[in-house]
């Protein structure tokens, strides 16, 4: 019976530092080795997971930005891709304008993956994303909001205090058209909003990749409320010992926090059994 074995990045397979240990590489590319199934399911970019996942050996298709996104990782080809219908970007444009909030604006401008913001409005849950995206090509800074949301959008993210963000998440996580997130940033005190389409879930995803790579089960590996649907969708399913307590709840099992290695040593001890 063949496995896919998929995890999630930040707070499950990286560590504390947002980086994976010597260990958790060794680990994995055993496994990748073996002709075992392994990939990730990340918010993050395949540009900003690709610098965090350097090392790994896996040439399996990942999921990015939640779901809406299928592809290779080493070619970039896009094997499947959600976006919003130019009604719903407008429905979430006009909210966003409504409510004084500045969202990053993922899209497709000009035929590039641009991440869009207005230049001005940047609090420090911003700047410190920026920071650490600095000299990303897809970055854009505008100059005015009539510029804010050209392109063929996919993704919003709003970064601010869970009371300014909350009249948002409960605006769109009931409406049928879309995929909305509320939780805090790791190791930071903001809290970001994500609005995504509908299908837009790593659930979606997870089915997807089982379907492309033909396997028979899923095993998935993560930290938080973004993972729930991931969750629901496999077969097997672990909460690191850092997780939520709302993830906790629905998983097979806790095993070690993401700074002990614990998908990592999940791996060897269910592959040395």
């Amino acid at each position: 019976m063949k496995t896919l074995y998929i995890t999630d990045l930040d707070g499950t397979l990286l560590n504390s530092r947002d980086r994976l240990s010597l260990f958790t590489v060794k680990a994995i590319n055993g496994l990748i080795d073996r002709g075992h199934c392994f990939s990730y399911a990340t918010a993050r970019s395949l540009p900003s997971a690709s610098v965090v996942t350097a090392g790994l050996a896996t040439d399996m298709p990942v999921a990015v930005y939640n779901g809406a996104f299928i592809r290779n990782p080493k070619t970039g080809t896009v094997l499947s891709a959600i976006g919003f219908a130019a009604d719903e970007k407008n429905d979430v444009m006009r909210f966003l304008k409504g409510t004084g909030i500045f969202p990053l604006v993922y899209a497709f401008v000009d035929g590039l993956e641009r991440v869009s913001w207005l230049a001005g409005s940047e609090d420090e849950g911003m700047l410190h994303y920026l920071r650490l995206r600095n000299g990303d090509r897809r970055l854009r800074s505008v100059p005015d909001i009539s510029d804010l949301y050209d392109g063929e959008a996919f993704y919003f993210t709003c970064i601010g205090s869970r009371s300014e963000l909350l009249p948002v998440y409960e605006r769109f996580r009931c409406d049928a058209r879309y995929t909305c997130t509320l939780q805090q940033e790791l190791y930071r005190e903001e809290y970001w909003c994500e609005i995504m389409p509908r299908k837009a879930t790593k659930a979606n995803a997870v089915r997807l990749l089982k379907e492309i790579l033909q396997c028979d089960r899923v095993v998935t590996f993560g930290d938080a409320v973004n993972d729930i649907p991931m969750f629901a969708a496999s077969d097997e399913c672990y909460a690191v010992g850092n997780a939520v307590d709302e993830l906790k709840g629905v998983a097979t099992s806790i095993i070690k926090s993401n700074d002990e290695d614990g998908v990592a040593h999940w791996l060897e001890d269910h592959f040395s059994e």
